[in-house]
């Protein structure tokens, strides 16, 4: 299985913006990444009203698949509840890590973005944790990235998830959890 890692945080912690460094950072090294985004909101849009895959959805389709060259979406129905992201991973292919953003209450491997113009603290247990990414010094036995330490980020995730004859599958690593 594809490795996960959740980044996780509160809301304006900068995530997105690790995220925004961190892809290109593992691209830069050969890496395919995949990425899954929660939305806390029961409902959000990526489609618009009148446009033909609108209407295709509120005519009842259970999915609806638009594809341009160069780039596909699929929106599909789903359950109420959000899917845990083991189940939403099995969806993305052709992928050597997917990172997720949020997903802090899921069982796969966290790290946390602490900011210090939002937070003094995780909101995470730290034993969930498998590392921090902060501009807020912690005395924590787990390793902690500066807000910029991009590349030791990136060096961190190659080594844990991605070195060759890796046994750190999502299985194993939230086995504990």
């Amino acid at each position: 299985m594809t490795p996960i890692v959740s980044i996780v945080g509160k809301s304006n912690s900068g995530k997105t913006s690790l995220l925004e460094k961190l892809i290109p950072a593992l691209r830069r090294r050969g890496y395919r990444v995949g990425t899954i985004k929660h939305h806390a909101q029961p409902d959000f849009e990526i489609d618009y009203p009148g446009k033909d895959t609108w209407r295709h959805y509120e005519a009842g389709a259970e999915a609806v698949l638009i594809s341009a060259p160069g780039k596909m979406a699929l929106i599909e129905r789903s359950p109420a509840e959000v899917p845990q992201v083991i189940a939403l991973a099995r969806r993305i292919k052709d992928v050597d890590l997917i990172l997720t953003e949020g997903f802090k209450s899921d069982t796969t491997p966290k790290i946390e973005v602490v900011r210090a113009a939002r937070s003094q603290a995780p909101v995470c247990a730290v034993e969930d944790l498998i590392a921090l990414v902060t501009d807020i010094p912690f005395d924590f036995a787990l390793p902690c990235f500066g807000l910029d330490d991009v590349e030791p980020l990136a060096d961190f995730i190659e080594k844990t998830f991605l070195a060759k004859n890796n046994n750190n599958s999502p299985d194993t690593l939230t086995s504990g959890l």
